[in-house]
């Protein structure tokens, strides 16, 4: 994002009515806050350094009463150590998502379909800005979690990737 671009939104941030905007992309993060002090000064906006995400360990975390699960197996919890051995690709922001570049193209990945790390598999759509999202692992594609030209957040599980 350039500086333009940064004014740009801290321009329509201010017209808007919001009081706080954050954006968060791959490489930086910027956190736009409106309003006022006491003494009528406006509030600061900050600007985060570029930042370097890892991608978090899959975690497999069941959480039912000892009782109830002790009683009778339910199908969620056969599921769930069934996608244990899987990974799962969060979004990295909050936008729209989108499985191709553009609705005349394939989409990037295909249930079945093998992803090697760095491979684009997705593109989220946010403030017209489309950025393209990158497996950072690679393996074979067993779910598309999400769906097509609908509005994600943060952290909301995209694919899921058997890296064996």
């Amino acid at each position: 994002m350039n500086l333009s671009q940064i004014q740009d939104l801290i321009k329509f941030v201010s017209k808007s009515g919001v009081s706080e905007v954050e954006i968060e992309q791959k490489d930086f993060k910027i956190v736009i806050k409106t309003g006022s002090d006491k003494k009528g000064r406006p509030d600061m906006i900050q600007v985060a350094a570029p930042q370097v995400f890892a991608a978090p360990a899959a975690i497999a975390i069941e959480s039912a009463p000892a009782t109830e699960s002790a009683q009778k197996p339910t199908a969620p919890a056969a599921a769930s150590s069934e996608d244990s051995k899987y990974v799962t690709i969060k979004s990295p922001m909050i936008g729209t998502f989108y499985r191709s570049a553009s609705p005349d193209k394939p989409p990037f990945i295909e249930v079945g379909s093998t992803v090697k790390a760095g491979d684009t598999v997705c593109v989220i759509e946010a403030m017209k800005l489309f950025n393209e999202i990158e497996s950072e692992l690679s393996g074979k594609v067993v779910k598309v979690l999400a769906s097509e030209s609908t509005p994600v957040e943060y952290d909301q599980p995209l694919f899921l990737i058997d890296p064996s």
